[in-house]
């Protein structure tokens, strides 16, 4: 099949006018050291947005003729494109907004590359070190708003929810922009978009002109989850768990929309970090949300959790169905303790600096299948490295339905292994089942095959 596409040569609006040639060269390079297939496939993500496409495998396949090259000129630099997704662009005109993100794109790329990555400066083998690296990069592209009270609230969600589930988290987006709340995602479509999309109404009416959309993704998982073009602000972190911490070190409350595995995710990596012994006093809102529809939903995650990691996890977060306003008075009155509480402790607005983040939350988790299948799942652990434990199994699964390293690592050499403690493993499975029976795995309407196997 053919899809329309488009060569370009476009400048930058916004994000990084000039480079050097030791970073063209890198950017130009296509050996495994080089940075540009990271660039091409992140670019070629951002190109996509506005496609319902979720699967990263897919998307490279399918635009497997987009190239994208620096133009080195006396007055800065411009992008080449061929034969890149003709959504981007209006009447042959590229998207002022996906023109913005395409340029955030190549200024984390370098960024990370030239001082996180190649910096002895930064240790990425310590705790402090991994912190110092993610506010360094979100200080870069210019997310950190000293001066402002605390008002970010993170959205965590399903990227292919149902309609009337997108509907609700525009409500609860619409909610939150009339109490003055920001909002950041991970910048897809679907529970990511929704709260965005609705808290540009609420701004407008209250004459809020500054409104923060913040969008955070990662290169794994950007090409299943293109950005939404409200984004006004879009960062690249180097990884998924990098990208986790940039979440909680900058928002001061979290609301949950129904999702999938990826949500899964999220809900065990923020309960994993709250149920830290010093993290005990420190103020986080945290809501679960959505319409009937959701109840099973959360049911499931609630039930699940509380056989797994316990009622001292339950007590952490609250359920909310169907009723937005409730939400967003409730998101309101917690980031209202969050401000107290950093006033008191002198800690920053922007930045959750106080938050303890153990190793297990922010080392790299490559999920192929022996690291998968090494997975320590049982009750001889704490519940805070149990959910991390719990928090990588997701993490795999996300991996195997949607990124393009994870589909072919499971074509390659068969089905993810989950094994652990047999109560553990059934409450697993029973999860997962009712996520299948859902719809809520894949794109509605899609069959979905299993990438993981749970081992008894």
């Amino acid at each position: 099949m053919k899809y329309d596409v488009i060569d370009a040569i476009i400048s930058p609006k916004t994000h990084l006018n000039v480079l050097s040639r030791a970073e063209v060269n890198k950017l130009l390079d296509t050996s495994k050291g080089g940075l540009y297939n990271i660039f091409r496939n992140c670019a070629l993500a951002v190109l996509n947005s506005g496609s319902n496409l979720d699967d990263g495998k897919e998307l490279l396949e399918r635009y497997k003729s987009f190239d994208i090259r620096l133009l080195q000129e006396e007055r800065g630099i411009k992008l080449e494109l061929k034969n890149a997704p003709a959504i981007a662009f209006v009447d042959g005109k590229m998207i002022k907004g996906i023109n913005e993100h395409l340029f955030a794109v190549l200024r984390d790329v370098i960024y990370v590359s030239d001082e996180i990555t190649d910096n002895p400066n930064f240790d990425l083998q310590t705790q402090d070190g991994i912190t110092n690296a993610v506010f360094h990069i979100l200080r870069n592209a210019e997310l950190l708003r000293s001066g402002e009270e605390p008002n970010l609230v993170v959205c965590w969600g399903g990227h292919s929810i149902s309609r009337h589930e997108y509907d609700y988290t525009k409500e609860v987006g619409y909610q939150m922009g009339l109490r003055g709340l920001d909002i950041c995602t991970g910048c897809g479509p679907g529970a990511m978009k929704g709260p965005m999309k609705g808290a540009t109404i609420g701004h407008s009416k209250q004459r809020i002109k500054k409104g923060q959309y913040l969008g955070i993704t990662e290169p794994g998982i950007i090409a299943a989850e293109s950005p939404n073009p409200i984004v006004n602000n879009l960062v690249i972190m180097p990884d998924i768990e990098k990208r986790l911490e940039a979440f909680v070190r900058t928002g001061h409350g979290i609301v949950v929309f129904p999702g999938g595995v990826g949500t899964a995710e999220e809900i065990l990596y923020i309960l994993g970090i709250l149920l830290h012994p010093e993290n005990g006093e420190i103020p986080f809102p945290l809501i679960f949300t959505g319409p009937a529809s959701a109840a099973d939903y959360f049911n499931e995650i609630d039930r699940f959790i509380a056989r797994t990691i316990g009622q001292e996890a339950q007590k952490l977060y609250e359920i909310i169905i169907n009723d937005p306003v409730n939400v967003a008075r409730k998101m309101r009155q917690g980031i209202d303790a969050v401000k107290n509480f950093r006033r008191i402790n002198d800690d920053a607005y922007y930045f959750n600096w106080m938050l303890t983040i153990d190793a297990p939350f922010q080392e790299p988790f490559v999920p192929n299948h022996q690291n998968m299948r090494n997975l320590q799942l049982d009750d001889s652990l704490d519940h805070h490295h149990l959910a991390a434990n719990l928090r990588r199994v997701f993490s795999g699964i996300v991996a195997g339905n949607v990124k393009d390293e994870g589909i072919r690592a499971i074509e390659q050499h068969g089905l993810f292994e989950i094994k652990g403690d047999v109560e553990i493993m059934e409450l697993m499975d029973q999860l997962l089942s009712s996520f299948v029976e859902q719809h809520r795995m894949k794109l509605p309407g899609r069959e979905y095959r299993p990438c993981y196997k749970i081992v008894k």
